[in-house]
């Protein structure tokens, strides 16, 4: 991993770009809005998949490999946190004198002055984000975005409006929310993660309250989140608005309905606003109520605001489902947290009537792994009927010894919970076989666990008793 230098100066034009990993989610948004601009794009990956062949046919050029010779005379390269220092193009752009930006400082280029809506959190950004932009959309707003993940509406995670207005999920993993000149910020919870990269908890809050109060127009913050709370007592901003279900909150969330899609109302200062959101989870209710209050600070009515935020549809890799066979659903969701585990399951058991929940969890870094073993297994024991235990995603740390996914399954009190199956396609049969009608096999992580899903279906359609 790669911690970024942001105080490289950032080029006034840039002319040419190279992406270093331009099939990633994050930063294939990214190359798409330069080529929006008219900038001429090259990139690498490791493989080809449907976001690198997506910007070929836009006009990018895309290498698969990394290699020195695939720079080309460009004027600023691109990364991100997650390349390994070593990779060559990186060095290269060094060894010539290229300014390395990290994602960060290109989308600050690309910002450029415009009203920045930024939004940040461990859990619920994306969402949050989708459902900001969805809102802005349905009131005749034409914003530009860059998301963390598609939204359904627009088949993209990153678009060039034409309104002054820039809505981003802001990454607070590698400190890189601290660059952006914001105007209205919105933290959904301050729930410790990445610790790697900020030796304490006390030093990530210290970035939330930074964050936060450079916001020039307000603060939006959970009420409800214990993390957001602790921050939200160190800011010194004049216009902080807080959501939740608190009844401390502003923007207070009541009459929950969270079976099937959720429905809940709002109040504030005496007004009250139905919601009824097409998508599941109690928690979804919250990223809406602080979706809203973004809204209301950028000038719009609560009313308009929450029947606005009805129409977001979801976004790919949130609780997405991918199909039914045998009368088993088949869903696969980002989750890669305990505690969004556990929102996920949740909006699951929400959803699933009689049904059951078969979890897929497939471990996201082995330092998260290491550190959270005990909360995942809890949480998975408590909310899936089963759970089929992946290994490891390591991304972009190296193994480290005896910790697997072995490692959380141990830790469940009831071992007929859970089976660890390293292996892909076992795994895959063997969800088949505890599949039965009615229930939701849901696969969980933010690695490449969407993969064996293909897997997990051809094995449902297979006969049952077949070998």
């Amino acid at each position: 991993m790669i911690t970024p230098d942001l105080s490289v100066p950032i080029p006034e034009q840039i002319r040419s770009v190279h992406f270093i990993g331009i099939g990633g989610s994050g930063i294939s948004g990214l190359a798409r809005m330069f080529l929006a601009a008219g900038i001429p794009v090259s990139g690498s990956d490791r493989a080809e998949g449907g976001n690198t062949r997506a910007l070929a046919e836009l006009g990018a050029t895309v290498h698969i490999g990394h290699d020195a010779a695939n720079l080309g005379d460009v004027d600023a390269v691109v990364y991100t946190s997650a390349i390994w220092p070593e990779n060559p193009e990186f060095l290269a752009a060094a060894e010539r004198g290229i300014p390395r930006l990290h994602r960060s400082q290109a989308l600050h280029y690309l910002i450029a002055g415009r009203r920045l809506v930024a939004v940040a959190g461990a859990h619920g950004k994306t969402t949050s984000t989708g459902m900001i932009v969805t809102a802005l959309a349905e009131l005749g707003a034409d914003p530009s975005y860059v998301n963390g993940g598609v939204i359904q509406q627009f088949g993209t995670s990153s678009r060039t409006g034409s309104d002054e207005l820039f809505v981003i999920e802001a990454d607070e993993s590698d400190k890189s929310f601290l660059l952006y000149d914001t105007s209205v910020a919105l933290i959904t919870n301050v729930d410790a993660d990445h610790l790697e990269n900020y030796g304490s908890h006390e030093a990530f809050d210290d970035a939330f309250v930074a964050f936060a109060d450079r916001a020039r127009e307000a603060v939006v913050i959970s009420a409800d989140d214990e993390g957001a709370r602790r921050v939200g007592a160190r800011l010194s901003h004049d216009r902080v608005v807080t959501f939740g279900e608190s009844a401390s909150a502003d923007i207070r969330i009541v009459d929950i309905a969270s079976t099937g899609p959720v429905s809940f109302a709002l109040e504030h200062a005496g007004e009250r606003a139905e919601v009824a959101l097409r998508v599941p989870g109690r928690h979804n209710a919250v990223n809406a109520a602080g979706a809203v209050a973004v809204l209301m600070q950028l000038g719009q009515p609560m009313a308009a605001a929450a029947r606005a935020v009805e129409a977001f549809g979801g976004t790919v890799r949130r609780f997405e489902l991918h199909g039914v066979e045998r009368g088993v659903s088949v869903y696969d969701d980002y989750a890669h947290h305990p505690t969004e585990v556990e929102a996920c399951l949740q909006a699951a058991r929400s959803v699933v009537g009689e049904g059951r929940i078969i979890a897929i969890q497939q471990p996201h870094t082995y330092s998260r792994t290491q550190l959270m073993h005990a909360e995942f297994a809890e949480v998975l024991e408590r909310l899936a009927d089963h759970t089929v235990m992946l290994d490891v995603y390591g991304a972009r740390e190296d193994p480290v010894e005896g910790v697997t996914g072995e490692l959380v399954s141990r830790d469940f009190a009831d071992q007929g919970n859970v089976h660890y199956v390293p292996d892909w396609q076992e795994a895959a049969d063997y969800t088949a076989t505890v599949a039965r009608e009615g229930d939701f096999v849901i696969t969980l992580g933010c690695g490449n666990v969407n993969l064996i899903i293909p897997q997990v279906i051809e094995a449902l359609r297979a006969p049952v008793g077949a070998e």
